[in-house]
């Protein structure tokens, strides 16, 4: 999974650190071209390639500056770069996810980009995008790739069954049902992860948390109706059982990319591997409809995606070539190239070109995202899925009640935003 702050609690070697250091002139001199390093949390091997052909495309028109790629795992970077950065020795350009931005920026670690090379085009991206990459007023980071979940299902298995893509919860259990009946695949598998969940809240009108107030709101009555809802769709004819092992993410993913369950919740930086599975040899047959809505009538899942960030402890000469390379890989044309080889979302308008657009997934996941919601600007949201990803699954699994497993993600909660009241 490629969301929300890491997953492992690993403490970053400080040798990567040395050698993907910023700070030091490795590489270059005075007379020669600067050496910048960025840190790079694709995937990869679907998605860095692209990457490195885009830096050589910069190097080959920027001669006074070079590019060194370092390939960071993804649930490992957050915790790497906060400490390489608390020590000085951190790369110039990081590939941030989101909700670390506005983390980042709040220990000083970034450097405000408004006005620079990097944000020369500012207006050409999504408004929304740069509002969350902002902090105290401040941008931080610039838009490269955004995502949002969305209901993916067979198309084939789903007219077989002679169903529409669900409307709401309810219609999407009517739906597994049918789906069952007609082709003897379950309708529908759920994620036990919290970032799955969340759509379920917003279903309710609700949060974790409500910034604004400053109120813990993961065990109040919307949420636990939100939550309730949740639970209910992994019991019932159609509805696979929970899966609360280590493995659990390439179980759904595999189930689903081969037809053996008809819909899921994913994300669209897995569209390249659904037209790797066996039932979407077929491009087409992939269909994409924003996220079941709730009780309330509202449907919406959370805005994802990745900035890029320029690091303040890098002297001025490596924040000059950090600027003008993240200016060219958030360029339009970048971007449109990154989307063609690797399947993911532009962050600006200008790049949803028609050869873009032409691939399904991609078509698809741009209809559905005037339904993501913003996250809040607060630098510890992110955080506070980690105490759900402890509960959800024991609660899914039964271990746990509903009551007891959103009374213990509350206290846990609360440690992590302490002037927070519940």
């Amino acid at each position: 999974m490629r969301r929300g702050i890491a997953a492992t609690a690993l403490v970053a070697s400080l040798a990567l650190a040395a050698t993907a250091c910023g700070g030091d002139d490795s590489g270059s001199d005075s007379s020669g071209p600067v050496t910048i390093t960025w840190w790079d949390t694709s995937n990869a091997t679907n998605e860095a390639p692209t990457y490195k052909a885009l830096i050589k495309e910069f190097e080959a028109a920027n001669k006074d500056v070079k590019v060194k790629y370092v390939n960071v795992q993804f649930d490992q970077a957050q915790n790497k770069f906060d400490t390489a950065a608390g020590s000085k020795g951190a790369p110039d350009v990081l590939r941030s996810e989101v909700g670390w931005t506005p983390a980042f920026a709040k220990k000083s670690y970034l450097l405000p980009l408004d006005g620079t090379e990097a944000l020369a085009d500012q207006a050409k991206f999504k408004p929304n995008l740069i509002e969350q990459a902002k902090y105290e007023g401040k941008t931080y980071g610039v838009p490269l790739v955004t995502d949002t979940l969305a209901l993916v299902y067979n198309k084939a298995l789903f007219e077989k069954a002679g169903v529409e893509a669900p409307k709401t919860w309810d219609d999407l259990k009517k739906a597994a049902a049918t789906i069952k009946a007609k082709t003897g695949v379950d309708g529908y598998w759920g994620s036990t992860q919290a970032y799955y969940a969340q759509s379920f809240l917003y279903g309710e009108g609700t949060d974790t948390v409500d910034a604004a107030a400053k109120k813990i709101t993961v065990n109040s009555d919307p949420a636990k109706k939100a939550y309730g809802t949740w639970l209910s769709l992994f019991s019932g004819k159609g509805l696979h059982k929970a899966d609360t092992t280590a493995d659990a993410y390439a179980h759904i993913q595999d189930a689903f990319v081969n037809g053996k369950v008809a819909a899921i919740i994913q994300g669209p930086w897995e569209i390249t591997n659904f037209y790797k599975g066996s039932a979407f040899k077929d491009k087409n047959n992939l269909g994409i409809a924003t996220v079941p809505a709730g009780s309330t009538g509202k449907a919406g899942a959370p805005t994802g995606g990745h900035n890029l960030s320029v690091y303040a402890g890098s002297d001025a000469a490596h924040q000059k070539a950090a600027l003008k390379f993240v200016n060219f890989m958030t360029s339009a044309k970048s971007q449109a190239t990154i989307a063609l080889k690797n399947s993911t979302l532009p962050t600006r308008d200008d790049a949803y070109t028609a050869e873009v657009k032409a691939d399904p997934g991609i078509a698809g996941y741009q209809g559905v995202l005037a339904a993501a919601q913003p996250r809040p600007a607060l630098p510890e949201y992110s955080s506070l899925w980690g105490p759900l990803d402890t509960e959800l699954p024991k609660i899914a699994g039964g271990k746990e009640s509903l009551d007891q497993g959103l009374s213990n993600a509350e206290t846990a909660i609360a440690k992590l935003v302490p002037d927070f009241s519940k």
